[in-house]
């Protein structure tokens, strides 16, 4: 079989592994102000993060290094992807991230209730709630407030901030303060203290599932280093791995390689979850979500 076949199938291979890469880290897509005959991969190397870059950088070296020393040519382009996309592939999925967000406005939503039972009006709390706001949701508190202090109507505020958190649990949260705003009662603090309760079972819950979840990657991530490990050792040790330095081996090489990868995604994808729907927002009904 001519060389190019397992290179040609590596291309492939490698094409659909970036593909996947690309699609599950998005990052903030830069404004180019430069003329559009730049090239599509250069923008996406400009657009990635410099994590990224440097792992793709550091996984071409290695390739080179696996070629010269074994020959395989379908280590050039399959080890920079493997250096940048298996930490990715085998990480926590933003799960973790919104049960750090639900418990941050657990405490906010409290520290709220507080000042409100000083007598206080609605934006002065939410102004005042600005300096004790935990960091996980601190940006959004602060746009909240920005707007208010700008004249924003207190109830397009809170349906912005819905937006900003993007979250069912932020949806009930500020559905609560809207009722607030209208109505100007007085009980106001003691149902922010209930709605702080459930949302402290609602952390309870998502801790109790990314648990569970955790444990598949964990799994994974404990049989890819053994067997990382294990190829390396045999790599250069004997000729227990010669036959994949012919052509036809490095082609078998690249289609064991791309199905761990899609098992990979699979169990990503699985342990993911779906995100519940929103009810509050400029993105339900049009943006008129009552």
């Amino acid at each position: 079989m001519p060389p190019l076949v397992p290179a040609l199938g590596g291309a492939l291979a490698v094409a659909g592994i970036i593909a996947v890469v690309a699609g599950a880290r998005r990052s903030p897509e830069r404004v180019d102000a430069g003329p559009r005959r730049r090239s599509v991969l250069r923008r996406r190397w400009e657009g990635a993060r410099r994590s990224t870059r440097v792992l793709l950088l550091a996984g071409t070296g290695l390739g080179f290094v696996v070629y010269l020393v074994t020959g395989w040519l379908v280590a050039v382009p399959v080890a920079p992807l493997a250096v940048a996309g298996l930490p990715l592939l085998l990480s926590a999925p933003a799960g973790a991230d919104r049960v750090a967000r639900l418990e941050a406005l657990e405490e906010w939503t409290r520290g709220l209730a507080g000042v409100l039972t000083v007598g206080v009006g609605l934006e002065e709390a939410l102004r005042a709630t600005l300096r004790s706001t935990p960091q996980a949701i601190r940006p959004e508190v602060t746009r909240l407030v920005a707007r208010i202090r700008a004249r924003v109507g207190t109830e397009e505020a809170l349906r912005a901030f819905a937006d900003d958190l993007d979250d069912e649990v932020g949806d009930t949260v500020a559905a609560y303060l809207i009722l607030g705003a209208r109505r100007r009662g007085q009980g106001l603090a003691s149902v922010l203290n209930t709605l702080a309760e459930s949302v402290a079972g609602e952390v309870r819950d998502a801790r109790a599932i990314e648990a569970d979840r955790a444990k598949p990657r964990t799994t994974a991530r404990v049989v890819t280093v053994l067997t990382v490990g294990a190829l390396g050792l045999l790599a250069f040790s004997g000729q227990y791995m010669a036959p994949y330095g012919t052509p036809l081996g490095q082609f078998l090489l690249v289609v064991y390689l791309t199905g761990y990868v899609v098992l990979l995604v699979w169990m990503r994808q699985m342990t993911a979850g779906q995100k519940a729907p929103r009810f509050l927002g400029a993105g339900v009904r049009g943006g008129d979500a009552r």
